[in-house]
């Protein structure tokens, strides 16, 4: 069954730490930008992990229902279903949980991983992100404490977050945070082990200047080398057992070298959402232009079903994400390096 176990999940991530690669790990919002994620892992051959925000979930439990709980299960639910036709490993993932959606979202989908083990079936999500990062660091660690337990009772990675990313995705806008606040420091990341170390396993999301959305060239103060040093400074004092598992968001936009730099420091998932989304419309809007007295009935005219039919250009944005999300395996190097057999 393709969408990995615990011990699966841990073992991707331990491949691609020792690997200096990292899988992209895509939003999706339907099932269209799911199965064009699962293509593209399996055309690369390439584990990666799939991923659901908040208002990816609500948006997917439709405008009459808009429950973000009920759309990251159905997402999570078809993604469990389709990737038993395909021979990668996927890791499932929730994005960006917010101290104030803790209670309404995080903690409920930690209890329906609870009773689906309890009937002996798998992990409905492998991995959690809370993103605590909007609270002084010691508040933030308090409460990344009391949920890396709660994970850890049902064999679920916590992602968490120190500094803050900047820009605006999904509801959360940061592009007016001053500047200090978008790179974490070795003080941080030593306060981030110390606090969480022996709970349970966990990723981090250090802040290096990244930022979620596209910027002009030259905007944009990318510092990979503070997750060296932050590193070099939890190792120094804890030993090389205390690497931390890096994530790096807001990777949309960012050069090659620089995505390639970060995976030397232990980054082993990236979140790609901008990209992808661009890649699922820029195919839409090239067929609605080319095919604009198709799609509407101009003049009293009757239209062409074939170019109008949702199916059609749909096809397309899916098909588009897929191949960008290839070109994201390629970067990360996770291409041809399935663990899965």
């Amino acid at each position: 069954m393709p969408v990995a176990t615990p011990q699966q999940y841990a073992a991707m991530l331990d491949a691609a730490q020792a690997g200096n690669y990292a899988y992209p790990a895509i939003n999706v919002t339907s099932l269209i930008t799911v199965n064009a994620a699962l293509k593209a892992f399996a055309d690369k051959k390439s584990d990666g992990i799939i991923q659901v925000s908040t208002g990816g979930g609500e948006f997917a439990s439709g405008l009459g229902v808009k429950d973000a709980v009920v759309g990251a299960i159905v997402l999570a639910e078809a993604t469990h279903r389709l990737a038993e036709h395909y021979n990668v490993l996927i890791g499932l993932h929730t994005d960006h949980c917010q101290p104030g959606k803790v209670d309404s979202f995080l903690k409920p989908l930690i209890a329906e991983t609870r009773r689906r083990r309890e009937k002996g079936l798998g992990n409905l999500f492998q991995s959690h992100m809370l993103d605590a990062s909007e609270l002084p660091l010691k508040e933030n660690m308090a409460l990344s404490q009391e949920l890396l337990k709660l994970c850890a009772e049902c064999e679920i990675i916590l992602e968490v977050e120190a500094g803050v990313v900047g820009g605006e995705e999904d509801g959360m806008d940061h592009s007016d945070m001053p500047a200090e606040k978008l790179y974490t420091t070795p003080d941080d990341m030593l306060a981030v082990y110390e606090s969480l170390h022996g709970l349970g396993r966990y990723m981090f999301a250090a802040t290096f200047g990244n930022v979620h959305g596209h910027y002009k060239p030259g905007a944009v103060k990318l510092r990979p080398d503070i997750l060296k040093r932050g590193q070099e400074a939890v190792i120094a004092k804890h030993g090389a057992a205390a690497e931390f598992d890096l994530v790096f968001h807001g990777g949309s936009g960012t050069p090659r070298h620089e995505l390639e730099e970060t995976l030397a420091y232990g980054v082993v998932k990236m979140n790609i959402d901008t990209d992808t989304q661009y890649a699922f419309t820029r195919p839409i809007v090239d067929h609605m232009f080319k095919s604009y007295d198709g799609v509407l009935k101009i003049d009293g005219e009757i239209g062409n079903k074939k170019l109008y039919d949702p199916r059609t250009y749909l096809k397309k944005a899916e098909t588009g994400v897929t191949e960008r999300l290839a070109i994201a395996c390629d970067d990360l190097h996770s291409t041809g390096r399935t663990i899965y057999a």
